[in-house]
């Protein structure tokens, strides 16, 4: 598919001047920032800002490629996204594959449903959006992160590709049309872009950071620079002098960029106009023939060649990273350690680099027949996404498990109440390793509704087959909200109605300034919301950061919160929260062994010998505790297996199946707390 055009858009000579010529430095800037992103990956755990500036450098080379091809007549489209198709898909698909097949050898079972949705995402050039909805922390520990996340960059790119020459064929069209200067109106156009993309960087980064870290929008900013760049460059003529400075400048301030900023608050908004100026700098510098020049060591063979395997180097480091991490039971690589993983990423890349991108880049495919590199790319795409099917129907079957209530090899918490041994099950546990995500109560649309009183209010009940006799309301954030699981059992049993008003990272708590967006007025809204419901009882936390160092708390908020609920003549049942723990002690049971010493927490560790709450003074006397802290942490122990049954799904939280052992408890203690 080719745009043409009767006529040139401009017929002034000097519109050539932006014609294409090989630019060294460009390539080595290319390493400097590839360089820049492993080193910070492996022993600094920041961000370098090397990403921004490949943004950058795109930018700079796709416009320039569509601002002469729309200058010669038109954008051919087939030939154009061909290219790139024999240009990513190759050193994509081999790194995907490898990182699947080591992600079965290393990766915990609990983490491959999630593993194998990225990798689809990663393949069809979508990951940055799969982060978004999952609210990825960019800055979390390596050796917790996925596999795949380095994709969502190349993502951004993808779509790039897909969206820019639309965009300049549209504009060039316009111009033909209108008989303006094409270089011009280009240029306004990625003004506009930018002014636009980078106004919404800088608020979203102060609203939501991990949002704005990836979407696509935010980034559109440092592609349009580029392209602006690109539209100028060969028009700007500065003294030799001043750009041997800038080149160092550039240079410079790439390097420091990731040491000098806390890039994990501030990017990608105005912060990231430093790397992306620094590149800025090193591209107007140009070739300045100076043996003192930041150019002279940019174009060096060494550097050029580490640009040429850049691509390949930035997709194998980020899962070698995360495999050494989990193979070798660290957060972060020794000196020793790191230098193997940037050793190995180098000779991967290198391999990739000559016998798979390259071959293939310079094969006669899409070039034999129209859609050839068409045709290549699904090829090339089949294998990843056979290979996760299979993968997604092995964790299916291995996640499969039957309810554990009535199941006496499964006990949970029933071992502790009744003060028994756990059968022995060969040391099998429920839910099996690959369950785990799926360990929560959730909710359909159809049982929910928004609140008017406030857009984040939703309500959502779990109904009893005939009318309910009881009306319970579990209220606040994630802690109180998994507890639902100890209470359904209890809904056609009793005939009780659950109903679930929470909010993530938001607890009952009248505290204004509470730091989960919106969380004082959600609280508000559900004191409202509660007054006009009139539930026979709310059931929330009690208590809060119970960590290692005892620092168990009750927090103020929560017990005015209490107090007005108990002027509305509404009884509170309070849980004691459970331990949170700065490990997953289900996914160290998993490679570690359930019995496993360094898998299990002592309690002294986690709980005070009394309840924080007890001390409190002026509770009023419709507030009543339910203290399970035995049933976690059982004789001193705080085990991540009770009764053949993983006690956490994450470092926090806790499974659904254990809860669900835990139900009689739950129903004893609130009919005798509430007299039922």
């Amino acid at each position: 598919m080719t745009i043409t055009q009767t006529r040139p858009i401009e017929q002034n000579p000097s519109s050539q001047s932006s014609g294409r010529r090989y630019r060294p430095e460009l390539q080595g800037l290319r390493a400097l920032a590839v360089v820049l992103v492993v080193v910070y990956h492996v022993w600094l755990g920041r961000v370098s800002g090397g990403v921004d500036v490949f943004f950058l450098i795109t930018g700079f080379l796709i416009t320039g490629q569509l601002f002469r091809a729309s200058l010669r007549g038109g954008i051919e489209f087939r030939p154009m996204w061909g290219r790139m198709i024999k240009r990513l898909l190759p050193a994509s698909t081999v790194v995907l594959l490898a990182t699947m097949a080591l992600a079965v050898v290393f990766l915990p079972e609990q983490r491959w449903f999630g593993t194998i949705r990225e990798v689809v995402a990663s393949a069809l050039f979508y990951e940055n959006w799969v982060l978004v909805t999952t609210s990825t922390d960019y800055f979390a520990d390596h050796d917790t992160a996925s596999v795949v996340q380095h994709f969502w960059s190349l993502s951004i790119q993808g779509q790039f590709y897909l969206l820019w020459p639309l965009l300049i064929a549209v504009v060039a069209l316009l111009v033909r049309r209108a008989g303006w200067s094409l270089r011009r109106t280009v240029f306004a156009v990625l003004v506009v872009v930018f002014a636009a993309s980078l106004a919404l960087s800088v608020w979203l980064t102060a609203e939501n950071q991990p949002l704005a870290y990836f979407m696509t929008p935010t980034r559109l900013w440092e592609f349009a620079l580029g392209g602006m760049l690109a539209l100028v460059i060969d028009r700007v003529a500065l003294p030799r002098l001043l750009r041997i400075v800038l080149g160092w400048v550039g240079v410079v301030g790439l390097v420091l960029c990731g040491l000098v900023l806390t890039v994990g608050q501030v990017f990608p908004g105005y912060a990231a106009l430093w790397p992306t100026m620094s590149a800025v700098c090193v591209l107007l510098a140009g070739a300045t023939e100076s043996k003192v020049g930041a150019d002279r060591w940019l174009s060096s063979r060494p550097l050029e060649y580490v640009g040429n395997i850049s691509y390949a180097l930035y997709l194998w480091h980020w899962p070698l990273l995360v495999f050494f991490l989990l193979a070798t039971d660290q957060t972060e690589p020794d000196i020793v350690g790191g230098l193997a993983i940037i050793g190995v990423s180098f000779a991967l890349s290198a391999a990739t680099y000559h016998f798979v991108e390259q071959p293939v880049r310079n094969s006669r495919i899409g070039q034999t027949t129209r859609w050839g590199a068409y045709r290549f790319g699904v090829v090339a795409l089949v294998p990843v996404l056979a290979a996760a099917v299979v993968w997604q129907v092995v964790s299916t079957n291995r996640a499969s498990f039957a309810p554990v209530l009535d199941d006496p090899r499964y006990p949970g918490a029933q071992v502790i109440a009744a003060g028994i041994p756990s059968p022995e099950t060969g040391g099998s546990v429920v839910p099996p390793f690959a369950a785990l995500p799926d360990e929560w109560v959730a909710f359909s649309d159809d049982e929910c509704r928004i609140s008017p009183r406030n857009e984040d209010l939703r309500i959502c009940t779990v109904d009893p087959s005939g009318p309910p006799v009881r009306r319970i309301a579990v209220v606040g954030d994630s802690h109180s909200q998994q507890h639902i699981a100890a209470l359904i059992p209890s809904v056609e049993k009793r005939g009780w109605q659950i109903i679930s008003i929470g909010k993530g990272g938001c607890p009952l708590t009248a505290d204004p300034n509470w730091p989960e967006d919106n969380c004082p007025e959600w609280n508000e809204a559900v004191i409202a919301e509660l007054a006009e419901m009139r539930p026979d009882v709310v059931v929330t936390m009690a208590t809060r950061d119970v960590r290692f160092g005892l620092q168990e708390r009750t927090p103020e908020g929560y017990v005015e919160q209490w107090r007005k609920l108990a002027d509305l003549g509404i009884p509170v049942v309070a849980l004691r929260d459970h331990p949170r723990y700065d490990y997953d002690p289900s996914e160290c049971a998993h490679q570690k062994g359930i019995d496993a010493p360094e898998c299990m927490g002592r309690k002294a560790d986690y709980y005070p010998p009394e309840p924080p709450y007890a001390s409190i003074p002026d509770i009023p006397p419709t507030v009543s505790f339910v203290d399970f802290s035995d049933y976690f942490c059982a004789d001193g122990v705080c085990p991540p297996v009770i009764g053949n049954v993983l006690v956490y799904l994450d470092d926090n939280h806790v499974t659904a199946t254990y809860l669900e052992t835990l139900a009689p408890q739950m129903e004893q203690e609130l009919s005798a707390a509430l007299g039922w």
